[in-house]
Formats: C-alpha cells, sequence, structure tokens
C-alpha cells in the first residue's frame, strides 16, 4: 500500500495539500482534489485511516544551536505554553533537540510522534527531510512557504524599537545575529523600514552580524567593541534579542558609558531577565504562552497551511529613556 508521501509527489503537491484532499478540507481546486482521491484510489491508499487519525503524541523539536531550555528562556517560555495547551487536549509531549547530521528517522523513531512541533531555526535540508515524513508539521518562531506556522510579528517588533530611539533624536544601530534566521531577517527589516519613514539612510557599518564560531558573549563583546571605536558611533543600538541587549549593557559598564544618557539599548523578547536588569531593559514584549498554545491548537486541526501572525508590544524601561516606565 502506498503512503500519503508518495501520493503528494505523484500528484506534484506537498503531503499537506495531499492530507487536506483526502480528508475533504476547504481551500483547493476541485480539480486538485480529484486528482489526489483518484490517485489514491488507484494505489489502494486507506482514506478512512487518514480521516479517522487523530494527533496523540506531538514531538518539540528544537535546533542544538538553541542549547538547553535552561539556558534558552524564549524558548522555555514557549514551551510551557506548549505543554499547557497539550495538557488540557490530553496529547502526549515529547522533546527532541537534533542538529543537521543527526539521524531523524532514527531519532523520530524513538518517539514515534503523530504531529512536528518545529521551533526556531532549523537547516533547510532538515526541514525538507522532516516535511517529507507524512506527519503533520508546523513551524514556531519560524517560516517557511508552504509550512504551518506561527511567529510574533517580528517586523512590526523591530519598526517600533528604532522608532522609539529614532525620536530621540537618537543615531541607532542594529546588532544582528545570523541572518539565517527568519526572526532575526524580519527584526533588520523593521529597524531599516523605521530608517526609511524617517528619512533616514541604513548605514551598512551600524548593522554588524555576531560572527559564528564563538560564544554569544565573546561574539557581543567583539562586535560591539568595534561598534562603538567607530569614528561616529551610534548612541543607541537595538538588539536582535534580551541576551544580546543585556550583555551590551555590560559593555557599557566597561567602558563607563551611561545607560540610557550615553547610549540607549533596546531589546527583543521581555524574557524574565529583561525587568530586573540595572538599569532595566527596554525590549519588544512576545506572548511566548499565547505563541506555544497557539501552535498546538493549529497542529492538532491540522487544516493545511495556515500561517499566523501575532502583535507584538514596545516596553519601555529604563534603558532607552531617562523616564522608563
Amino acid at each position: 500500500m502506498s503512503n500519503l508521501r508518495e501520493i503528494a509527489a505523484l500528484a506534484g503537491v506537498s503531503v499537506a495539500t495531499a492530507s487536506r484532499a483526502l480528508k475533504g478540507q476547504a481551500g483547493l481546486a476541485e480539480a486538485t482534489r480529484a486528482r489526489i482521491v483518484q490517485l489514491a484510489a488507484e494505489l489502494g491508499y486507506d482514506v478512512a485511516r487518514l480521516r479517522k487519525s487523530a494527533v496523540r503524541r506531538v514531538c518539540f523539536l528544537l535546533h542544538r544551536q538553541h542549547s538547553t531550555l535552561v539556558a534558552n528562556p524564549f524558548f522555555s517560555a514557549v514551551l510551557q505554553g506548549v505543554e499547557t495547551a497539550c495538557q488540557d487536549a490530553g496529547v502526549v509531549l515529547t522533546f527532541l533537540s537534533i542538529g543537521p547530521t543527526d539521524p531523524l528517522t532514527e531519532l523520530l523513531a524513538l518517539h514515534q510522534p503523530d504531529a512536528l512541533l518545529c521551533a526556531g531555526y532549523f537547516e533547510p535540508e532538515v526541514l525538507q527531510r522532516l516535511s517529507q515524513r507524512d506527519l503533520p508539521m508546523l513551524l514556531l518562531d519560524a517560516w517557511q512557504q508552504g509550512v504551518a506556522s506561527v511567529n510574533p510579528d517580528h517586523r512590526q517588533g523591530g519598526w517600533l524599537a528604532t522608532r522609539h530611539l529614532l525620536q530621540q533624536g537618537r543615531k541607532v544601530a542594529f546588532l544582528s545575529g545570523s541572518l539565517a534566521h527568519y526572526s532575526i531577517r524580519e527584526r533588520a527589516m523593521g529597524y531599516r523600514q523605521a530608517l526609511f519613514d524617517a528619512g533616514m539612510l541604513a548605514n551598512p557599518a551600524w548593522e554588524p552580524v555576531l560572527p559564528a564560531g564563538v560564544t554569544v558573549e565573546d561574539a557581543v563583546w567583539q562586535v560591539s567593541h568595534q561598534l562603538l571605536d567607530q569614528p561616529q558611533p551610534p548612541d543607541a543600538i537595538f538588539a536582535y534579542n534580551d541576551a544580546a541587549a543585556l550583555l551590551l549593557l555590560q559593555v557599557a559598564r566597561q567602558r563607563g558609558l551611561r545607560v540610557p544618557q550615553d547610549l540607549a539599548i533596546v531589546g527583543f523578547d521581555d524574557i524574565a531577565a529583561a525587568s530586573l536588569a540595572h538599569p532595566a531593559l527596554s525590549t519588544v514584549r512576545v506572548d511566548k504562552l499565547r505563541l506555544g498554545q497557539r501552535a498546538v491548537a493549529l497542529l492538532l486541526q491540522d487544516e493545511g497551511m495556515q500561517q499566523e501572525v501575532h502583535p507584538v508590544t514596545l516596553v519601555v524601561r529604563a534603558s532607552s529613556s531617562e523616564a522608563g516606565q
């Protein structure tokens, strides 16, 4: 008996599209649906089994580069939302940390998931291997054409953070992580859009990307000193996440810079440590619990390629405004 992936390949559609067609779900051209149904019948595929199937086990996948959940407060908070939603739905949740060289087939066989929830960045080849399986799949804090996803509005957040600094007359730089990450690319786009809206041109020298192959601590230390040692340095930095922004506070102290008088700093994510920093860190708040809960809801619905974008809010604290909030 053929499997769903083979039917999708023969029909020239994605596995998700083939699944929707055979489940009788909306959103497909009738000609496409009819072709898929006919192929399934010719190949002896058990459509009734597919329609009756239910998600009982969800595997939460995280890239090894995100380190442990204890060391990554963003995904730790997201996972809390995922756990709550799975418990409410009576779904078993398992966790798997993977990299591009790991034996995915063997690892997933140990977990026996009915659906995959992929959080954060994964190499394209890893996503391709995962998407080839006959399983519902959703990306959380990531994006790929043709795959269901749930994201915060990264671009709007970048725009809000940058506009806040520009409105104070600041010269704003963007401290960037790897642009291979969808979330960071979108935040960079928001930064540039805010500059454009203010009638300003982006300065490539003020958009440094952290180097690979070293710790985040060393990378932020190296790049921030290079940025602030420029003949005409910025007096405000929007960092791609809170972890980098908190390290910038340390750099400012080491250089004898007053925050925010000499250097204003804004992060992204609003992790717990942001409000506890000294001075308290301005940041873009992401509802991490909500992201996790919505990811599970969409995954259990298995409605194909839904892509949700959730609003974010700017939280102004003492690191970017003497008034604070």
